[in-house]
């Protein structure tokens, strides 16, 4: 991972330190089985060669078509799952006050997640979906249980949380994330109701910012996507708003919005989030694919690479974790290459040991790439 001068000049003229500033996440939540699929079995337990690829799975299942097929998943534990618990567990641990509002159990909390809704003061308006996850050194599958999550809408929310506590909350909130649009099927009709009814009387503050995460749209129609895309530029009159997409999704917006897509070269990726980012008229569009990241504004458009690695201790929540080291880096007033580089580094401890980190491990894993990259 090379590292400009520009960057680390940032990084000791400024300090990476979100503490004291607000947070408001949700609105999913998800109980996350991770579990590794089996090729061949020789003894009890972890005694067995794992199916490595996607693509390997893949023609083993094509090859049991007109037969049958018998394959086992070994669990590896349990964690709280869903892009919102995951962004919000990362900004916890990168020193923000956050608040939670999501499926966490109703009504009461899963056990999974008791820690969490301690820490976060967390709101529960519905129980988490469940989510398997096939982990492998290509990629990931995720196989969802979402129906408890048609419960969210707007009037659930005022019920459960309160009206004026939920406006309250989101009037102190510095930075405002609202993720997994794709597996809440209600989320676009919630959005209206915040721009109408809430976004118009909340009371100025300096730094108002709105964070937007769609979560692999691939099963939503264009139309779908191309309305909540519509709700999320209006967002953009009453705070600073940030559309975060991975590759995948990119692309699918590209479609969507009759965008030519591209390769995740730099130029490619700063091409996409500058048309994306003109289209809606927002105030920024980030784009990561695995390997790196680029970024666009009103000033320009940006792109840094990762510090990729071979052998991920998990990969599940990596793109969550990008996100919250972006959205915590531009809070704290970095540019935006430097945020970009700050996320990736976020990830990428994440993805290393399983652990959200503090903003001193994500710039000490900053600058241990930047030397083995000297």
């Amino acid at each position: 991972m090379h590292i400009s001068q520009d960057i680390l000049t940032e990084l000791n003229d400024k300090s990476f330190n979100p503490s004291g500033m607000n947070s408001v996440v949700g609105l999913d939540g998800f109980v996350d089985k991770i579990v590794t699929p089996v090729d061949k079995r020789h003894g009890l337990k972890e005694n067995f060669d794992p199916i490595e690829t996607i693509d390997s799975l893949g023609t083993r299942i094509s090859a049991a078509a007109g037969k049958s097929a018998n394959i086992e998943l070994f669990p590896r534990f349990e964690k709280l799952g869903g892009n919102g618990p995951i962004m919000a567990n990362a900004h916890v641990s990168l020193g923000l006050n956050v608040r939670y509002l999501g499926a966490l159990g109703h009504p009461s909390i899963d056990p999974v997640f008791k820690d969490f809704a301690s820490q976060t003061n967390a709101i529960s308006i519905a129980d988490p979906g469940i989510t398997t996850a096939l982990e492998f050194k290509d990629g990931k599958l995720m196989f969802g249980n979402t129906s408890s999550l048609e419960e969210i809408d707007y009037a659930r929310i005022l019920e459960v949380a309160g009206e004026g506590a939920f406006i309250d909350m989101l009037a102190k909130a510095e930075l405002v994330s609202i993720v997994n649009w794709t597996m809440i099927p209600k989320m676009t009709s919630i959005l209206v109701e915040i721009v109408d009814k809430i976004m118009p009387n909340l009371p100025p503050i300096d730094t108002r910012n709105f964070f937007f995460d769609l979560t692999d749209p691939a099963k939503r129609s264009s139309q779908d996507l191309l309305e909540v895309l519509k709700v999320i530029s209006r967002y953009q009159a009453y705070a600073e708003v940030t559309l975060g997409l991975n590759y995948n999704e990119a692309l699918q917006v590209c479609e969507t919005l009759g965008i030519n897509g591209g390769d995740k070269n730099e130029e490619s990726l700063c091409s996409i989030s500058t048309e994306i980012r003109q289209k809606l008229e927002i105030a920024c569009v980030v784009v990561h694919p695995t390997e790196s990241a680029a970024c666009a504004t009103k000033d320009g458009a940006w792109w840094t690479e990762g510090p990729f690695t071979e052998n991920p201790k998990i990969t599940t929540g990596a793109g969550d974790h990008f996100n919250a080291g972006f959205t915590s880096a531009r809070l704290c007033g970095f540019s935006p290459l430097t945020s970009l580089a700050l996320a990736t580094c976020t990830s990428g401890y994440y993805v290393r040991t399983a652990q959200s980190p503090s903003t001193s491990q994500v710039i000490s894993l900053l600058k241990e790439s930047q030397q083995n990259n000297s």
